[in-house]
């Protein structure tokens, strides 16, 4: 019987070779190798630590297909604003954007797959290397100083994929050991999740102790000191341990090694397309790295477009919306908001730079095509929903078909508004946290930081907290932030219908999307796949509300 948990694949199933970017990319198996082999260089553990880059919980995030978002991209469907305009096929989206997954769990079980599978893969896979470079380094075979980066990456990489199964699934088996052979018992019990959110917590301080002080970019696309420190903040937040979420916080705000994109222009050279097109920019601590040669971002680029853009270009044979909001979402934002400006998130309207005839708008959907989507227009654009530019690769779409665009998963952004939330939270509102909600806001609304930093202090707690809690959604519509958010806090954006730039926070649970969907307890957590309940029966009870393996 296969025992996918913690597979020996993970073992040997990717090396790669160190020098340039795209070498760092590029696989090379070594399946000839055995276990007794293996784990005695230099070599053994550069390539699976490079292994960790490619497999698992961040490709969650950054892997899309012709006609489905990501996986982690559900999370977002669940509230109802956003949606895949081809869930008719892609049911799982469907049946997340619509609340309905406890009925059709065999249906999402598929996918659940595939985040077990890859999050325990690396997991096992760091603790070999966890455990092997203590004796590499003692025979000489490795400086001290190389194995302590590894094994920072190794802690990052062992981190971030469990932080991932404890937001899917809650309690979940928790691996100290190496597993080499599949005839070992591997069938382990649930860990309550407080126990498993206590080792993701060390393993990141250890992590940051050990990785370069060196910003993302210039540390050759590798994870740094302050990729551990923001994937730190993020549980510290999730958790709701402000006071703790802020010290870390403004230890990265006070590195130098992060800094917002800034605008040049307020058009093609915003802030905004600057993180829609480039990459290795200073705001970005963490992301997911595509080569055109070697691992491209597959159909990204044509999820800014519908169906209706196999017109433009034959660069790729299928276009579609993939991951998108609808239209009340868009009411988040205040009309003097940069980010909602055409060509900045969203588009409504293309014309090839090249051919001025090929020129394309986005197609609205008959009532009922799209369940529970109100057929709202925005802006009296006559159009039922926007593109998504922030996808918009030019060269992909005009010449390549080949997306190269890295996927960003923590960017200094994110940072800030979890430093101002968080010393709102724990000390209340001061200079200090109204400075650094100012400094995102910034760009978006061509004011002043001292302007908004005196405008933002003069709020309530919970009118500042909510302010937070707003810009989230405003600047992170692609980066699938919003259930983290919900889940968190416990509450629900009502965006407003009519009135831009208006939210009320309602009680998460009991809250109904504008899917028409009512959000309950059972919907805070993904089910366990049924294949991984059929092979391990101590996963079970299956979480609330879904069905059991048979």
């Amino acid at each position: 019987m296969k025992k996918i948990l913690f597979s020996i694949i993970a073992l040997v199933a990717g090396l790669f070779l160190l020098s340039s970017c795209s070498e760092f990319l590029k696989e090379s198996p070594k399946s000839s190798l055995t276990y007794q082999d293996y784990f005695k260089s230099e070599a053994h553990i550069a390539g699976n630590v490079n292994y960790l880059y490619r497999v698992g919980a961040p490709t969650q995030f950054a892997s899309t297909g012709a006609y489905d978002c990501s996986t982690v991209a559900y999370t977002s469907l669940l509230t109802g604003y956003f949606f895949d305009a081809y869930e008719g096929q892609e049911l799982a989206a469907m049946y997340s954007r619509l609340l309905m997954r406890q009925e059709k769990t065999q249906n999402i079980s598929e996918d659940m797959d595939g985040i077990w599978d890859g999050c325990y893969r690396v997991i096992n896979n760091c603790n070999g290397i966890i455990q092997a470079i203590p004796g590499i380094v003692e025979a000489g075979n490795m400086s001290s100083e190389k194995g302590a980066q590894y094994e920072g990456e190794a802690l990052f990489f062992r981190a971030f994929n469990y932080m991932m199964l404890v937001k899917f699934f809650g309690d979940v088996p928790k691996n100290d050991n190496f597993y080499t052979d599949l005839t070992q018992d591997t069938d382990l019990p649930r860990t309550p999740k407080s126990e498993i959110i206590g080792q993701i917590e060390n393993d990141l301080k250890a992590a940051s102790s050990k990785l370069p002080d060196a910003k993302f970019a210039a540390n050759g696309h590798r994870v740094t000191k302050w990729t551990a420190e923001a994937a730190l903040v993020d549980i510290l937040f999730w958790q709701g341990k402000y006071s703790e979420a802020a010290t870390e916080a403004k230890k990265i705000i006070n590195s130098g090694k992060a800094a917002l994109a800034k605008n040049t222009d307020t058009g093609a050279n915003s802030a905004y397309n600057q993180l829609r097109a480039k990459d290795d920019l200073d705001e970005v601590l963490y992301a997911y790295e595509f080569d055109a040669s070697i691992s491209t971002n597959s159909y990204t680029p044509t999820h800014a477009f519908d169906g209706q853009a196999v017109s433009l270009s034959n660069k790729y044979a299928i276009y579609e919306r993939c991951f998108g909001p609808i239209n009340q979402y868009l009411n988040v934002y205040e009309p003097d908001d940069l980010r909602i400006q055409p060509n900045q998130f969203f588009h409504w309207e293309y014309t090839r730079p090249d051919d001025p005839s090929k020129t394309w708008h986005p197609q609205p959907y008959s009532t009922g095509v799209v369940e529970g989507v109100d057929n709202i227009n925005f802006n009296n654009l006559g159009y039922n929903y926007p593109g998504n530019w922030y996808y918009y690769d030019e060269d992909a779409i005009l010449n390549t078909g080949k997306g190269t665009k890295d996927w960003n998963l923590y960017r200094y952004a994110e940072i800030l508004l979890d430093a101002a939330e968080s010393i709102a939270q724990s000390s209340g509102v001061n200079a200090e946290a109204a400075g650094y909600l100012a400094q995102l806001c910034s760009r978006a609304y061509g004011k002043s930081v001292s302007e908004l930093t005196s405008k933002y202090q003069g709020l309530s707690k919970d009118a500042f907290i909510q302010e937070c809690w707003k810009e989230r959604l405003r600047e992170f519509p692609f980066e699938y932030k919003i259930w983290d958010d919900c889940v968190r806090t416990g509450k629900f954006p009502q965006i407003s219908r009519t009135e831009r730039g208006k939210v009320e926070f309602v009680n998460l649970i009991g809250a109904k999307t504008p899917s028409g969907a009512t959000i309950k307890s059972e919907d805070l957590l993904w089910p366990i796949s049924l294949n991984e309940m059929q092979r391990n029966p101590n996963l079970r009870p299956q979480n609330p509300g879904y069905q059991e393996a048979k």
